[in-house]
């Protein structure tokens, strides 16, 4: 697919890239909600702490997520309220607070997972059609070459 005259390929790319993500976000929130009893932006710490097993500093998590700390103490306090996360400080600094996920919250991701991947991909599919497919990988193509090139 050509550039516009106006957008050059990796704006598009990454305008349907947001597209995707919104409709990913719209189509995921009442599954989360209804599987996992959680709202869309505790799950995604959820998911954050899943691939960080020793669990974050809080700070660490407001900087992955992109969230506010605010925002993010009233998710962990609702997310330790439900018995998903456990919160205390860390051995290194005790201003920190760390979290990590419980063993409940595990086997609940562990049972959500392949339905909410389905889901996302269903989304996806939806919300990309097959031109905006290749864009985006041409776009993933170049930011690999990118990244290679600055190793």
């Amino acid at each position: 697919m050509a550039d516009s005259p106006v957008l050059p390929t990796e704006l598009r790319a990454w305008m349907n890239l947001l597209a995707a993500a919104g409709a990913v976000e719209q189509q995921l929130r009442a599954q989360v909600k209804a599987t996992l009893g959680v709202s869309h932006d505790e799950f995604l710490v959820l998911c954050l702490l899943a691939d960080h097993p020793p669990g974050l500093h809080m700070t660490q998590v407001a900087k992955l997520l992109g969230r506010p700390k605010t925002r993010l103490t009233y998710q962990i306090a609702m997310l330790h309220g439900a018995g998903l996360v456990t919160r205390g400080g860390s051995d290194n600094d005790k201003r920190c607070i760390q979290v990590a996920l419980t063993d409940k919250a595990r086997h609940l991701l562990a049972e959500a997972s392949a339905p909410l991947a389905c889901t996302i991909a269903r989304a996806v599919a939806q919300a990309l059609g097959p031109g905006q497919h290749e864009v985006l990988r041409g776009l993933l193509s170049a930011a690999d070459g990118a990244a290679d090139a600055n190793q």
